[in-house]
């Protein structure tokens, strides 16, 4: 029979309790043996993902990811029946090391920190575990952490942002092409936190091409000089909106699968 986190356990967790609005849980506010009660068996573990250190062009700052994780990791933790752990602030960002102030791990680091993570929390009961993820690089070492993990009878998911956000993307988006720091990244920052943003230093700077973003003309990849892939312009709050919206609803459609999915062999 599935555990439901009991009122005892929330009111437990402090801060928590006093909002009393939350179904869910932040693995931080709690000592290790009000953990021990809530890591059980059929309990959802949610590890956001959002680098604290990335480069977003020169109207958002390095930590754009990370106010994306922190703010749907609030979405979720009001909305879902989940044990949210502490935010990963870095991971897997190859593309952008050019640019002063980003950070990116090794493939192999940012995939095995994500092994041991849930490793480390399965041991004590959980085998289901969701990357609350705001990269699209950082797909590329997920994919194998939730291979190495399936080995060992744990169930990792992650979010795919760019399947999400696609259908509603396409109803939006009027910029002529981009994924970074664009229309739709400073588009859903305006309706998170819109004093993180600076539309008067926002400029479009568009190249199509493949690869890392570089600041050399003559350099390998796509270059843009302001760290920009798109046209940030003609982001607004209302689009931001309509974006986040569909993102945090599939988010925790995906929670609810994962709650419900078999365990790997």
């Amino acid at each position: 029979m599935r555990r439901i986190l009991s009122v005892a356990v929330l009111m437990a967790a402090g801060a928590l309790a006093a909002r009393g609005q939350n179904k869910g849980v932040l693995l931080e506010d709690l000592t290790w043996v009000q953990a021990e009660k809530v890591l059980a068996a059929d309990a959802v573990i949610v590890i956001p993902i959002g680098a604290a250190a990335k480069e977003h062009g020169p109207h958002l700052r390095l930590k754009n990811d990370f106010i994306l994780a922190e703010y749907l990791k609030r979405r979720v933790l009001a909305a879902s029946n989940a044990v949210i752990a502490p935010t990963v602030t870095y991971h897997f960002y190859p593309a952008f090391v050019e640019y002063p102030g980003s950070t990116t791990l090794r493939l192999e680091t940012a995939r095995d920190l994500m092994v041991d993570i849930c490793r480390s929390l399965g041991r004590h009961g959980p085998r289901r575990f969701y990357a609350l993820n705001t990269g699209v690089s950082t797909l590329r070492a997920l994919k194998p952490a939730a291979e190495i993990l399936a080995a060992e009878g744990i169930l990792l998911r992650y979010t795919d942002l760019l399947a999400v956000m696609g259908p509603v993307e396409k109803t939006v988006a009027r910029q002529e092409g981009g994924t970074h720091a664009d229309e739709i990244e400073t588009s859903m920052i305006l309706y998170m936190d819109p004093a993180a943003v600076d539309m008067s230093k926002a400029v479009k700077d568009y190249r199509p091409g493949t690869g890392r973003l570089t600041r050399d003309p003559k350099g390998e990849g796509t270059y843009s000089p302001s760290g920009v892939w798109g046209d940030p312009t003609l982001a607004t709050r209302e689009k931001g909106e309509k974006v986040v919206e569909a993102l945090v609803a599939g988010v925790l459609k995906e929670i609810e699968n994962l709650r419900r999915s078999p365990l790997p062999k």
